[in-house]
């Protein structure tokens, strides 16, 4: 098991902030875990009792909406934490988590977490700073719901995977998503996501090679209107 001081993934997290001291109380604690493709993490309304932070391997947050379907709200990749909100606000969670992909995960007790809150000021304020980014996306994600067409919302998420998760030796996106997830994400129905993508790639936007895509003209991808 690899120690909490020597983890590139808590270099990409608050955890940069916890004093050596606290690293190794935290190292000291946690549970190391692998889930597989499809494995929920933690389900919707549960009360967790830790944080869990990414390994290796990407997973995804998801809600169950008014017609029984998960909408993708958001996707996590190395070093991202899961579930600090909910411990801080000691609410059940509002989404669920699940492996996009096969994931390694950390479990630190929640009581790690909260000790440096209560005593580690640059700890506390990083915590702040990561909760307001992701308040600031979610508003970003809704007035894009709104405001943007299905295209674009598409063009936009292929462009930002990207950006967070890199490409492979032959230039497509490093995380492969189905056709099913793309919808999810954008909210749309699947034959949506089949036929924009299909008219990407006659217009030379994009490649593809099963479920992977692959990026061809980055500047014309970014005017999609």
């Amino acid at each position: 098991m690899s120690k909490c001081e020597q983890c590139i993934a808590r270099q990409l997290n608050s955890m940069r902030s916890m004093t050596k001291e606290e690293l190794k109380q935290v190292s000291d604690s946690k549970t190391s875990l692998g889930y597989k493709r499809g494995d929920i993490i933690f389900d919707e309304g549960e009360l967790l009792n830790g944080v869990y932070c990414i390994r290796s391997g990407v997973c995804k947050l998801v809600k169950l909406n008014s017609n029984g379907k998960d909408q993708t709200v958001k996707l996590l990749g190395k070093g991202e934490l899961i579930g600090q909100r909910s411990i801080i606000s000691e609410e059940r969670t509002n989404l669920s988590a699940v492996a996009l992909n096969d994931v390694e995960l950390c479990y630190v007790p929640k009581d790690q977490i909260l000790n440096s809150l209560h005593v580690n000021k640059d700890f506390s304020f990083d915590v702040l700073q990561h909760l307001a980014q992701n308040l600031r996306q979610a508003e970003d994600d809704l007035i894009d719901m709104a405001q943007k067409s299905v295209k674009q919302r598409l063009a936009e998420t292929i462009i930002t995977l990207k950006n967070d998760f890199g490409v492979a030796n032959d230039g497509s996106i490093n995380v492969v998503l189905t056709r099913d997830d793309y919808a999810s994400i954008i909210g749309t129905a699947t034959e949506s996501v089949i036929r924009i993508l299909s008219q990407f790639k006659k217009e030379g936007l994009i490649s593809t090679s099963g479920k992977s895509i692959k990026i061809m003209d980055l500047e014309r991808l970014k005017r999609i209107e």
